[in-house]
């Protein structure tokens, strides 16, 4: 598998763009990545990979989407420059860009340009990307676009708002490969789209089409307008886990996820430090998903000072390490909700709804599931994941009475869904068991 994945690669990428690709993502992320476990060590925590949302507006509506889209909120690129000349300073180079839709950034390019000495990953629905702009991020060498796919035809205007989204979101993509971008799809698994893109038959459609890698993560039902019917079971979380495995070992393209570590176990990102989240204002947030924050980017000890000596980021690591090893928003929002009122955390959103969203969620199942864990089989993702994508000594300190954990998580969670059934919303209650 990995053989024909590299001659692929090495065929149909830009050498300029590869290069970039290994030297600032790879050479240099992996030294980020040996920074942040240092530190980390000290109990000194800043994140190796930094997450921007530099705007909220965005073209398509998506269902479940947290993002305040109709609004005009952006980083504007004076800020964004400083961010991540701070973060270089410190020792990274690859920051993921969000929106919204990043691409309706006006000063996204130049800061591309502006940082040739870092690397990008671009979170677009590809609309986009014209043939211009695909060759200007060709020259350019720096930036990995990862384009949004969230079904074929019919249930990619269902999931997305609009008309047409997926032949206009193919058509972005096409202008990537074309300009032999190293170039990504990414899929949010979902009720409407697991039958349609989690299958071996979709992976190798993509490979015949030319694209390099894949991002599965699972949706997330949070925000004003969440979908609850849209929410995997847990059975179909342990199907996205074992499928990933399975095809790392079996087929040419590269498959990224961020929920598991070499040996199947359960992680957060925010919760072990690797990650955390900056908001179209700046607002600095523990994940894209938790839209409360205490800092903000244009404090005057930049983002790095700020962020190693934020008490709320500190308090959200910990105590969600030590209440499960999966998602605390989905599993545990009165815990959520407790550390917010503790450090009086504003609503970062437009709207000003965010701890009414929280307060009205009902427990649900995430990636923890104990006894169901899937470790890696292929050698490559085991060793990279080992020693560059692991817990960290995260869940050190809680590891010791998982069980006990897993089993009250799950009583809570079973309480929960009988306690909120209602017949009339058409929300039956689900037997799930870990």
């Amino acid at each position: 598998m990995f053989p024909a994945l590299a001659t692929r690669v090495l065929r149909t990428t830009d050498k300029r763009c590869l290069w970039k690709f290994v030297w600032n993502f790879g050479v240099k992320g992996t030294l980020s990545v040996e920074k942040f476990k240092r530190r980390a060590r000290r109990g000194d925590y800043f994140p190796p990979f930094l997450y921007l949302s530099i705007i909220n507006s965005c073209n398509l509506r998506c269902q479940g989407c947290w993002v305040d889209v109709e609004e005009k909120d952006a980083i504007d690129l004076d800020m964004l420059h400083r961010t991540v000349g701070d973060a270089k300073r410190h020792g990274n180079s690859f920051f993921g860009i969000l929106g919204g839709e990043p691409f309706m950034h006006p000063g996204l390019l130049d800061l591309l340009a502006a940082h040739p000495d870092c690397y990008f990953q671009l979170f677009t629905n590809g609309q986009f990307i014209t043939e211009k702009v695909a060759g200007r991020l060709r020259e350019l060498g720096n930036a990995t676009p990862l384009v949004s796919i969230e079904g074929r035809e019919i249930t990619s205007d269902a999931r997305r708002g609009k008309k047409d989204v997926f032949n206009k979101t193919m058509r972005g993509l096409a202008n990537c490969l074309r300009a032999r971008l190293l170039t990504g799809v990414a899929t949010s698994v979902c009720q409407s789209n697991i039958e349609e893109l989690l299958t071996e038959g979709w992976l190798r459609e993509l490979i015949q089409f030319g694209v390099h890698y894949v991002w599965y993560h699972t949706y997330r039902p949070v925000g004003p307008k969440p979908n609850f019917q849209l929410a995997l079971r847990p059975d179909q979380l342990v199907r996205v886990r074992k499928f990933i495995v399975e095809m790392r070992a079996k087929i040419p393209i590269a498959i990224v996820d961020a929920y598991y570590d070499h040996d199947g176990q359960a992680l957060c990102p925010m919760a072990t430090g690797i990650s955390h989240h900056i908001s179209p204002r700046g607002d600095i947030e523990p994940c894209p998903i938790l839209q409360f924050a205490v800092e903000n980017i244009s404090d005057r000890r930049g983002v790095f000072e700020t962020m190693r000596q934020s008490e709320f980021l500190r308090d959200f690591r910990e105590a969600s390490a030590n209440a499960t090893r999966g998602c605390v928003v989905l599993e545990r929002p009165d815990l959520v909700k407790e550390l917010v009122l503790k450090h009086g955390a504003r609503d970062t959103t437009v709207r000003g709804a965010a701890l009414a969203e929280l307060e009205a969620m009902e427990p649900r199942y995430s990636q923890w599931l104990p006894g169901e864990e899937v470790p890696e089989t292929h050698w490559m993702y085991r060793l990279a994941k080992r020693f560059w994508f692991s817990d960290f000594g995260a869940y050190r300190r809680a590891d010791h009475d998982a069980a006990s954990k897993a089993q009250e998580l799950k009583s809570r969670l079973d309480s929960a869904r009988l306690a909120a059934h209602n017949p009339a919303r058409g929300e039956p209650v689900m037997k799930e068991s870990v």
